[in-house]
């Protein structure tokens, strides 16, 4: 269990700390829905979450395999629905991967990635299309 704390300053920006570092982010509403867009928005860092998700557990099973993921890059980019209520409906991810396509490794990377937890944590109405570039 990991508690996270988070108080709003007013202007429709938050503070948070997370409980076990004390490190703390903020959030801003963005520019499209009355906020200053001076930061990251709660559904931009549900974009992070994915991405950053995904290239933490490619990286423990790479780890355990001693393979190099130096150079992964991963991009993720969100985009709102139209319709009500607001709502994250896509999110497509660009994964760069510092392996060639034939890498016998290929199958478990993309498996790692696909079962991270933010990504088997997302409503099944949202899409996320993955685009996968091997080098």
């Amino acid at each position: 269990m990991v508690e996270i704390t988070v108080n709003y300053e007013g202007e429709l920006r938050c503070s948070a700390t997370h409980g076990p570092s004390g490190k703390m982010l903020q959030t801003d509403a963005p520019v499209d829905n009355n906020g200053k867009g001076e930061t990251f928005s709660p559904t931009d860092l549900m974009a992070t979450a994915l991405g950053s998700c995904m290239a933490t557990i490619m990286g423990i099973v790479a780890a355990r395999r001693e393979i190099s993921l130096e150079g992964l890059s991963i991009k993720v980019e969100k985009h709102m629905s139209e319709d009500m209520p607001r709502r994250i409906a896509k999110l497509p991810v660009q994964i760069t991967m510092p392996m060639p396509e034939d890498s016998p490794f290929k199958d478990l990377m993309i498996n790692a990635a696909l079962t991270c937890p933010v990504h088997k944590s997302l409503r099944e109405d949202i899409e996320v299309p993955i685009t996968w570039i091997w080098q």
